[in-house]
């Protein structure tokens, strides 16, 4: 029953923000500022998210594989590979790491 109630509380809790995210009045929506953090928020959850899930097991910091491949997508972002090269070179670099017993 627990778990109904909290899909029923997430329900209503995604209605009520859409909701308030229409009754924004369109010229708060133009600032210059809110603009800006209108972009950069989703990059910085997405940020968080990553650290969140390589860096972290069960709520105690672990540093396994998955750092070593995260690092390999930070070198070849820095080399401006394009995005699936990137990726694959993360999923790669983690996997040897892991093979190899790390």
């Amino acid at each position: 029953m627990s778990v109904w109630i909290a899909i029923g509380l997430t329900v209503v809790g995604c209605y009520l923000v859409k909701l308030v995210g229409l009754l924004v009045p369109a010229g708060t929506l133009e600032r210059p500022l809110v603009q800006r953090l209108a972009a950069l928020l989703p990059v910085a959850l997405l940020a968080a998210l990553t650290a969140q899930q390589t860096f972290s097991t069960d709520g105690a910091l672990t540093l396994d594989a998955r750092v070593v491949g995260v690092a390999a997508a930070a070198v070849a972002l820095v080399l401006r590979a394009p995005f699936l090269v990137v990726v694959a070179a993360a999923v790669l670099v983690t996997a040897g790491v892991r093979a190899l017993g790390g």
